[in-house]
């Protein structure tokens, strides 16, 4: 696992992926015979050839408006090919931390690849480059504009909590599993789903940071503060 560095610093969504998760708006691909397929793919973002990993659904009806979800892998050894496959003999049985399986071919998959296998997001880079696939994804798929995930693991969790804060109207939730305030936390005001997972006995990234984390959402969200044992 390591360590992030700045506060991100968003750029603006295009009107299509900054619609807000309360209202359902059609994406430019809805109707169309896309030309995008599962597979490894590549795109401009800052400057810098990005890659991402796409699992379109069997089956894919231009006419459906499906689920989006972005799975971040964590630092040390995981990468966007280790998301998308699940990284078991048993292939497919944890792709995109064990969701893949349980989506009915109704929800469209990304994993995107870390710069050095990190989320730093440093000057907000990694923030804009999921803001681009985003409109990658929906100028050629048919994606549902109020159900769009992110969740992670470690540097890949900071990552998805990155997006809580600065893309709160973008996504409609994240799940954040064992980790910390790595990628920055940009704006951070506003409210989101979220589910927060970590160890009591994480010696890495430690529990009390991952209670902070979830603090700010409990706050944000309106929830009163409990301490469970």
């Amino acid at each position: 696992m390591g360590r992030g560095q700045d506060e991100n610093t968003p750029r603006t969504v295009s009107a299509t992926a900054a619609a807000s998760a309360g209202a359902a708006a059609p994406t430019a691909g809805c109707g169309k015979t896309p030309a995008l397929t599962s597979g490894t793919h590549t795109i401009q973002s800052g400057g810098k050839d990005r890659n991402f990993i796409l699992r379109v659904p069997d089956g894919y009806d231009r006419n459906h408006a499906y689920r989006l979800v972005f799975g971040l892998h964590w630092l040390g050894g995981g990468t966007s090919t280790d998301v998308a496959t699940g990284r078991t003999v048993d292939t497919g049985t944890w792709a995109y931390y064990g969701l893949h399986r349980l989506a009915n071919n109704r929800t469209i998959f990304v994993a995107p690849q870390g710069l050095d296998n990190g989320w730093a997001d440093d000057g907000g880079e990694d923030v804009t480059f999921v803001d681009d696939i985003i409109r990658r994804i929906e100028a050629d798929l048919c994606v549902d504009t109020t159900q769009r995930f992110a969740l992670g693991f470690s540097y890949g969790t900071a990552m998805s909590y990155a997006l809580a804060c600065s893309r709160a109207t973008v996504f409609r939730a994240v799940a954040v599993q064992s980790g910390g305030q790595l990628s920055g936390c940009s704006g951070g005001t506003q409210p989101i789903a979220y589910l927060g997972v970590h160890g009591l006995r994480d010696n890495v990234l430690g529990i009390s940071g991952g209670r902070a984390l979830r603090d700010r959402f409990v706050r944000n969200n309106g929830c009163a503060a409990q301490n469970p044992p």
